[in-house]
Formats: structure tokens, C-alpha cells, sequence
């Protein structure tokens, strides 16, 4: 619970913000979700899999951001998957769009608030590791964190310390598992670091290869930061990526938007089975 009496006159509009939100919330929720779902761009299938299903359009929803993106609804979800209650963001906030990184991570604070304890995170990258091809999913193991603003930055906000540690921001027992499922079900399913970084340009070849130099198999323009404020907050991370294009081999590939959702629809399937299993058995 926190104390509102040591918040800075700032925090404490942000807190009552989120309260706001929570409250708004959970009167209306029939459910209680332990589970929270982030999809990324043209990752939306999985939502069509949750079944008892309530939703509410972020322009309803007091205090929320709105998606700007095409191949984001901007809905949150909620009912079951995995015989689980679970709540779904379908469609998420990117800083690239003008938001602040706060306005970016509200929905991590909001679902704390609701109780959240692990959050499922999906997006789609562009691969640079020379043995991925397009429609690979790749656990996320670790990320570099490219953004230009810390979504911490500022007087600490008390769900966690003021230095988080990071050294598992992508919880183990989770990646394990979701290898045990997709062994299981014949599933190929890659690891790496996952790069964060502004947008909204996709990157040049000079920038893929420079990303690979420093250690990152897969790049995006989202995620990084929702992990670190739901750490902060204590929640669980299970991270996952599609590939959906490459780059930085020696042969330049152009990328559009629209290419990008075509691949992530084409990989949703063998990702919805993966979440599917792994929220049933967590």
C-alpha cells in the first residue's frame, strides 16, 4: 500500500491518476485477472482466443492513452485463456507516438493496482541474428535499452526501490517453460536480446549491424520500457518476439509497416499456442 503523505505534489497526481483509472476499472470487471497480456503490432489474433470475454475501449477508459498505430485496436480485454482469468491490452502506447514515457507505462501502474502479478509481453522486430528467419519467435532473454527517456527517471514512484535490479528482468522459470511447451509441441522457438529503441524509422543497415556488435539479436520500437516499470513494480515478465523482418546481412531489405503485420499474422498462431499452454500451467 502506499503512502501518500511521502508522495512529491507530482507523484501524487500521478498516483491519484492511476487510482482513478484502478477504480473506474474495477467496478466494471467481473473477473479477477492474476495474468496481463500486451500484443503487439498484428498480434491481435490471440485476443479473438479469450473466451467470457468483457472489453473497453481505451477512449473510455479515464486517465488512458490512446493507440495511434494501425494493427492496434485499442481495447482492453478481459475473460479467459488458459482456463485463467486474464486481462489484454490489444494494442499498446509507443514513445515514438509523442508520448511521455510515463503516459507509456500508466497501463503497468494500472495493473498493479488491479493486482496483476505477471505480465506477457508480445511485439514484433526486426531480427539480426544471421540463424533467424522471418516468422521465428524469439524468447526474450535480456534486453539493451536504446530509449532516449527512462521511464523511471524522476523521484521514485514507491512499488520499488529507487535502483531496481534488472540482472532477470525476463523471468526464468518462464522462458523455461514456455521451451518446455514448445518442445512438446514441435514449436521451434528462438532466444536473444531484444534491442529497444525510439522509432519510428526503422533502422539502416549501419544501425542493424552495430545493434548485432553490441549484443542484441532482435530490435523494436516498444517493450523495454513496459519490463522495467512492471519490475519495478514487482510483476513477472515472460517476453516474446516475432520476427518479422531482417536486416543488417549484406544485402539491404526494404520493410513497410504493412509487411511487418503480414508476417506477425502469419506467426500468431504457434504464439497463441505457446501463451495458451504456458498461462494454463503457471
Amino acid at each position: 500500500m502506499i503512502n501518500k503523505i511521502t508522495l512529491t505534489k507530482k507523484l501524487l497526481a500521478m498516483y491519484e491518476k492511476i487510482q482513478e483509472t484502478a477504480s473506474w476499472l474495477k467496478e466494471r470487471m467481473t473477473t479477477s485477472p492474476k495474468t496481463a497480456i500486451i500484443l503487439g503490432t498484428g498480434l491481435g489474433q490471440l485476443a479473438s482466443e479469450i473466451t467470457d470475454s468483457y472489453a473497453f475501449p481505451y477512449s473510455e477508459i479515464p486517465n488512458f492513452p490512446v493507440s495511434t498505430v494501425e494493427g492496434h485496436a485499442g481495447k482492453l480485454i478481459f475473460g479467459k485463456l488458459g482456463g485463467k482469468d486474464i486481462m489484454a491490452m490489444e494494442g499498446r502506447f509507443h514513445f515514438y507516438e509523442g508520448y511521455n514515457m510515463k503516459e507509456v507505462t500508466f497501463p503497468e501502474r494500472v495493473m498493479y493496482e488491479l493486482g496483476i502479478e505477471t505480465l506477457f509481453v508480445s511485439n514484433a522486430s526486426g531480427g539480426m541474428n544471421k540463424t533467424f528467419q522471418i516468422g521465428d519467435l524469439m524468447v526474450i532473454d535480456d534486453h539493451i535499452n536504446f530509449f532516449p527517456e527512462h521511464p523511471l527517471r524522476g523521484k521514485n514512484f514507491p512499488t520499488g526501490p529507487r535502483f531496481p535490479d534488472m540482472h532477470e528482468a525476463y523471468d526464468k522459470s518462464l522462458r523455461d517453460l514456455a521451451d518446455s511447451i514448445a518442445q512438446e509441441k514441435g514449436i521451434d522457438l528462438k532466444h536473444g536480446v531484444y534491442v529497444g529503441v525510439q522509432g519510428p524509422t526503422f533502422e539502416t543497415p549501419a544501425e542493424y549491424r552495430m545493434y548485432r556488435l553490441l549484443g542484441g539479436d532482435a530490435v523494436g520500437m516498444s517493450t523495454v520500457p513496459e519490463v522495467i516499470v512492471a519490475r519495478h513494480s514487482g510483476i513477472k515478465v515472460f517476453g516474446i518476439s516475432i520476427i518479422t523482418d531482417l536486416g543488417g546481412f549484406d544485402v539491404p531489405v526494404e520493410v513497410s509497416h504493412e509487411e511487418v503485420q503480414k508476417a506477425a499474422n502469419a506467426a500468431q498462431p504457434k504464439m497463441t499456442e505457446i501463451m495458451r499452454e504456458m498461462i494454463r500451467r503457471s
